[in-house]
């Protein structure tokens, strides 16, 4: 089966049977780390740091009450480590004992979230975490024989040895990116640095505020220093099974994509979570956008009409299959946050992906949407992008 494969109305079928006929209990676990609303920032970090929980369920006199975030700890730099977990506190979705898998790693993928709270009333009796859905992925053959390619970020962001600690830092809060590969002179990949080495490596005893940790003039390292060199890759025409078996195996989430020695894409957890709910039942193309605040709700409606634009003037062309949009946001300069958008079109059996950086969320979205168009309009004319290689 490949990604084209999701729009034939009778295998979508078939295999959505597949995956929803999986009980949540197999997916959960009883076993989770907590923190109470009163507990300090710190805590909950140092919680985060030994448990390799991102998100973790806040519990006051037994009832669940909502979930605290490392990446929404992030954004907050002033914030003082002594504030309370209540302050921080983020109403993730919660799942209940009868919900569809496909809905689960739907309400993941618009959260941008790793866990999700399993609850019975107020109580939270389990979690959901990303690394439990990828076995449904290597147990369904349908799944677990789609190439890498056909779901890699392409192309992608990357560090050298000798880059800055702070600069590698800068590049993940800005893409909203928890990995990132690192790469010689000819784009070979000879090592990996995360946001727990980086972490791990600026935590100091006299840090006061979240942006001590995040940025600091003594961070002055470079990311040969902290980098991991014992990294894991994939080749980009290897089956979605054997990257599920590595990150399963070695507790990671994210996995270099190689031709040759050659970095050519990254598969995430997220790119595997985003396979499953595209197979969830609905009347229309696919559409998921993440990363989106609170405060920010008001521009899905712009957003999506920019979408539905296209996709009419696309399907003239080619059938779309789904859309999936991301936004993060930085500081930029002057305390206004600067936005940067990804996206990713399944269209005639190819994944188009694009970015977009600007000040305003409503007019960079609409950009990118315009440049994945003009993409689509290319790609009917010219065949020579790298995931339309064929062994």
């Amino acid at each position: 089966m490949a990604v084209k494969d999701l729009e034939d109305l009778k295998k979508i079928t078939m295999l959505r049977s597949q995956i929803d006929g999986i009980s949540v209990e197999k997916v959960m676990t009883a076993e989770f780390p907590t923190v109470s609303s009163d507990d300090r920032i710190s805590d909950a970090l140092s919680v985060m740091r030994e448990t390799k929980y991102q998100d973790i369920p806040v519990v006051d006199n037994g009832e669940f009450v909502g979930m605290v975030s490392y990446a929404s700890i992030l954004r907050k730099k002033s914030v003082t480590l002594d504030a309370k977990v209540k302050n921080f506190i983020r109403q993730l979705p919660s799942v209940t004992s009868d919900m569809q898998i496909t809905k689960i790693a739907e309400m993941m993928v618009s959260n941008n979230c790793r866990q999700l709270p399993v609850v019975n009333g107020k109580k939270i009796i389990g979690i959901v975490r990303r690394t439990m859905l990828l076995d449904i992925v290597r147990d369904i053959k349908a799944l677990k024989e789609i190439k890498v390619w056909e779901i890699m970020s392409n192309p992608v962001e990357s560090v050298r040895a000798n880059d800055l600690m702070d600069d590698a830092l800068d590049l993940m809060i800005r893409e909203d990116y928890r990995t990132i590969p690192v790469v010689n002179d000819t784009n070979n990949v000879i090592g990996i640095v995360g946001m727990r080495e980086i972490i791990d490596n600026n935590w100091k005893k006299d840090n006061k505020t979240i942006g001590d940790l995040e940025k600091s003039s003594r961070s002055q390292i470079t990311v040969e220093s902290i980098a991991l060199t014992s990294v894991k890759t994939i080749a980009w025409d290897s089956d979605i099974s054997e990257a599920v078996d590595e990150m399963r195996e070695y507790s990671i989430s994210t996995i270099p994509v190689v031709e040759g020695k050659e970095l050519v894409g990254v598969l995430t957890e997220y790119d595997i979570i985003e396979l499953l709910a595209a197979c969830r039942e609905r009347d229309m193309l696919f559409v998921q956008i993440s990363g989106l605040e609170d405060d920010e709700k008001d521009a899905v409606d712009a957003i999506y009409a920019d979408i539905e634009n296209m996709v009419t003037k696309v399907s003239k062309i080619y059938k779309p299959e789904s859309f999936n949009m991301h936004v993060s946001r930085y500081n930029d300069v002057g305390g206004n946050y600067k936005y940067s958008i990804s996206a990713r079109l399944f269209i005639n059996g190819e994944a188009i992906m694009a970015k977009q950086v600007g000040w305003d969320l409503i007019q960079t979205a609409g950009d990118l949407i315009t440049k994945l168009e003009d993409a689509v309009i290319n790609m009917k004319d010219s065949k020579v992008t790298f995931r339309k290689r064929k062994k």
